[in-house]
Formats: C-alpha cells, structure tokens, sequence
C-alpha cells in the first residue's frame, strides 16, 4: 500500500533534553482526511498517539490493531509502524516524540509495549487529552511540558486496563499462594491473622479476595482440606483418631471429632468402620 504523506495541522521540534529521566523532541496534531496513512520508524525515541476522535488501523510487528477515540498507540523505538485513518470516520490525534533512560518503564507501568502497543483507560480519558491539548499550547515552556507529560504518565498508569488485568493477576497469585500455605501448614495450629500476615495482607480484604475466587472463605476451605486429608489417613488403621486429629492440625481429638462429623455427618469412628 502506498503511503500517504501530508502534513500536519500543528507540529513543533522542540528537543527538550534538560531533564535527567523524560525528553521531548517532537509534539504535534493532526485531523486526519479519511484513508490517510503513515509509516514510522524511528532511533532513540518513542512515539506516542493520543486519539481523540475517530479510529483507525495501526499494523506493527505483523499484527493489526483497531484503534478508536479515547485511546493511545506506541509506536516503539526501533520498530517499524504503520497506521491508517478510517474511511468513513478518520481520527484526530496527538503525537508526542519522547525519549530518556525512564521512559520505557514508566510506558510499561502503564501496559504500552512492543507486545501491547495500544493503551486503554478506564477512567481519565478526557483528563488526558487535555493535558495532551495543554502542551500543544505551552509548546515554548520545556519544564512545563515535561512536568505534564509526567502528569500524562501518572494518569496512564493509575486508570490503564492494564492496571486492572495486573491486579487480577496479582490476585490470583496470592489466592495461589493462600493454598499452598494451606497444603503446607494444615497439620499445624493455622489462624487466618498468621496467612494474612505472610502475605502482607489485610485479614478482611484476604477472606474477601478468597471468598471472591473460589467460592469458599478461608476457614472452610482450611476445614475441607483437613477434612480430606483425614480420610486418607484413617484408612491406615494403624493410625489411631487421637493421632488423626493431630495429624491434621487438632489438638483436642474431641473438637476434632465435632469438626469431622459435622463435616461428614459420622463420626470418625463410625466413618472408619463403614
């Protein structure tokens, strides 16, 4: 497909370095006829859309993504990127040409990779766009651009879809985590406090987080697993109730004895012998 250049509606070189961490070289808008294209590829900076209106196709590491209002697109360094307005509703974005020693992290915070090159907000879309907008108009004040691209950034990772994927994620490392500490440790005298603590947690915000995931609250699912661990070594019938129950975490055989019949409906004695 041939690439269509034309210009720009606002685009100003500006190769703000001062900063140790966040350069600006480049910034600039553009409302976009229907079906228009460009190619990037560029060394030691990245660039970053901000689509404000319309969508559009952007093609890069031989994947195409769909973009629309609202959203970003990254265009890494080094990496070859191909974009296109749509036909019947073409976008208007914003472009930032950034760069420094922090910037790959701080776009990785907020989820925009090589492997994830279209960014998503959940919450501060417009809030965005116009700090964007704000820059354009203060183009002339480096320490005032860089000090809202900052603002930028922070907005990004705190409202990014990512965020909310990373805190599942994060979740279900620590409900993981919850069962294996369970598997290991039934046999002693667990307390909810102690596997919140080794993980760093809350007590209420972990038996909810469990609760969320698996349906069950931590001390049933603790009571299940003791439970099931009991029937196994009962049906060795060298091992008798009382060391059953201390097997499992018990130090009275009769609060043990309640918690299996309960559970169970027999009692172990007359479990075993059924």
């Amino acid at each position: 497909m041939k690439v269509k250049l034309v210009g720009c509606d606002f685009c100003k070189f500006v190769n703000f370095e001062d900063s140790d961490d966040f350069y600006l070289y480049e910034m600039g808008r553009n409302k976009c006829e229907p079906n228009y294209s460009y190619e990037h590829f560029v060394k030691n900076r990245i660039i970053v859309h901000f689509v404000i209106r319309g969508k559009g196709i952007l093609r890069i590491n031989n994947r195409t993504y769909e973009v629309h209002k609202h959203q970003a697109f990254l265009i890494p360094d080094s990496v070859k990127g191909f974009y296109q307005a749509d036909s019947d509703d073409p976008w208007e974005y914003i472009w930032f040409h950034i760069g420094g020693p922090k910037i790959p992290q701080i776009l990785k915070e907020a989820g925009l990779t090589s492997e994830h090159p279209v960014y998503t907000s959940l919450d501060h879309a417009k809030e965005i766009e116009e700090l964007a907008m704000d820059i354009l108009k203060h183009y002339k004040r480096q320490y005032y651009c860089i000090g809202t691209l900052y603002k930028i950034c922070d907005y990004m990772i705190e409202s990014s879809a990512a965020k909310e994927e990373r805190v599942q994620n994060n979740s279900l490392t620590y409900i993981r985590n919850v069962i294996s500490y369970i598997r290991l440790k039934y046999s002693e005298p667990i307390k909810i406090d102690h596997i919140a603590l080794s993980l760093g947690l809350n007590r209420s915000y972990l038996t909810r987080l469990f609760k969320e995931a698996t349906g069950y609250s931590l001390q049933e699912y603790l009571l299940t697993y003791r439970m099931k661990m009991a029937v196994k070594l009962m049906e060795n019938e060298s091992i008798s109730v009382n060391q059953v129950a201390e097997s499992v975490g018990y130090s009275d055989p009769f609060t043990f004895s309640k918690a299996f019949k309960r559970h169970f409906g027999k009692s172990p004695s007359e479990y075993r012998k059924k």
